[in-house]
């Protein structure tokens, strides 16, 4: 399926800025005038292609409420300046009752005290078999100590993929294991292609791929006290495979510096072979390309385990509303109508959904089919090794100038290993929040 490009960004840390001005300027999309205080607001990103909103708005105005439940006001929500646009709206009460958004805000918005929690949804959910059709360990990663923060909406992923074309050319097979994804960067640079494809400028987001080889040999960066726990030996051994590759010419030389838009461009020109990158990446590409794009199996790290990093995009519900009621049997219609936006092809990213995953046109894209049969059981959320639930503190990691900064002296070889995961501890460390 295809992915939004504006993914990255939605996993990005709320910035609470000041001001509501850039609220009003990032609205778009807003249903016409049945709008009164008594109307549910909510507001959705437009997290695929253009079919995605029309697509969406649609479900969301099929909604009748019963007795005296609330009707609902869809708004679609510009990724531009959308951090202000929920921060500003949020501290004046002229916010949603329901929205998606950062993957990371609703926790951010739980510690203010602002969120809506989930659990009497999630308990009626149980009677109705939709708590039952979440993929699984997903509801868990929305659960903190106060409560379900928010609830499952679309999946964002590193998976392996490779252009099979360049493969065959080298001779060899999709790698399985780290030794065989050596062996085969090895193939490839002989005919010019680079097997460990990435982005690490300021628009890049090569830190991803970093951290899921960490999960992949089986550590992260929180403890189980869910503290930054950066400087380990699986950390370590894990960023030893990546410097191995660059030390060997297995990366781009122009990596350090490549946007998001430039590595596209080197899939596309054959220079990127392989690489962790999104769900998206093959309808990114694009083109003749495109269709040579695969996704592989979960590598085996050199210590036996797998593993990568996973993104669960959520939906989530605020205090300030006309009806806790009302927005709950809102997100009840909205979970058992919202399946066209993957069966139709919107662009909106995985499914959290094991019915949707199942349907005939899900299925039909095989690559997507994978990402959810091989890659979601294994997958793992910034929380990683300490656990799978999020928390206000990941949003320090979340597309950040530290992680940037991280993934760019392990790229450029201007750190060790383990001198850019004792930098990084410190910038997290003098970071947290309380």
């Amino acid at each position: 399926m295809n992915q939004s490009p504006s993914a990255q960004l939605s996993r990005r840390s709320l910035l609470f800025a000041a001001g509501g001005a850039a609220a009003a300027l990032a609205l778009a999309g807003c249903t016409p005038s049945r709008s009164s205080s008594k109307q549910l607001k909510f507001w959705n990103m437009p997290w695929g292609g253009t079919q995605f909103a029309p697509t969406d708005k649609k479900i969301t105005e099929g909604y009748s409420p019963t007795g005296s439940l609330p009707g609902v006001i869809y708004q679609s929500i510009a990724w531009a300046n959308f951090t202000e646009t929920f921060s500003s709206a949020i501290a004046s009460g002229t916010g949603p009752a329901v929205s998606s958004g950062s993957g990371t805000q609703a926790f951010q918005f739980a510690a203010q005290g602002k969120i809506a929690y989930a659990d009497d949804l999630l308990d009626a959910w149980k009677d109705n078999g939709l708590f039952d059709d979440f993929l699984p360990g997903l509801i868990d990663t929305m659960k903190t100590p106060q409560g379900y923060a928010a609830v499952p909406y679309n999946l964002d992923m590193r998976v392996l993929w490779y252009r099979k074309e360049l493969l065959e050319k080298a001779g060899v097979q999709p790698p399985t294991d780290w030794q065989s994804y050596l062996d085969a960067c090895a193939a490839l640079k002989k005919i010019g292609a680079y097997g460990f494809g990435a982005a690490s400028g300021a628009q890049g987001n090569a830190f991803q791929a970093l951290v899921s080889l960490m999960i992949n040999n089986g550590g992260g960066l929180f403890d189980e006290e869910q503290k930054p726990n950066c400087v380990t030996k699986a950390n370590i051994d894990a960023l030893d495979f990546v410097v191995e590759m660059v030390r060997k010419g297995y990366a781009d030389p122009g990596t350090v510096g490549y946007t998001t838009s430039n590595a596209y461009a080197q899939w596309k020109a054959g220079k990127f072979a392989m690489g962790l990158e999104a769900p998206g990446l093959a309808q990114q590409v694009a083109g003749d390309v495109g269709p040579d794009m695969y996704v592989g199996d979960p590598l085996t790290s050199a210590s036996g385990a797998k593993g990568t990093l996973s993104f669960p995009n959520n939906i989530m519900m605020y205090k300030n509303t006309p009806s806790q009621k009302g927005s709950e049997a809102f997100l009840t219609y909205y979970y058992k109508h919202m399946a066209p936006l993957w069966t139709k092809n919107t662009g909106i990213g995985l499914p959290v959904l094991k019915s949707i995953a199942a349907t005939p046109e899900f299925q039909s894209d095989k690559n997507a089919a994978k990402m959810i049969s091989a890659w979601q059981p294994i997958a793992k959320t910034w929380a990683a090794p300490g656990g799978s639930a999020l928390f206000a503190n990941v949003t320090l990691v979340d597309s950040t100038p530290a992680m940037t900064t991280f993934a760019q002296e392990v790229l450029s070889l201007k750190s060790t290993p383990e001198e850019a995961l004792k930098k990084l501890q410190s910038t997290l460390t003098s970071q947290l929040k309380k």
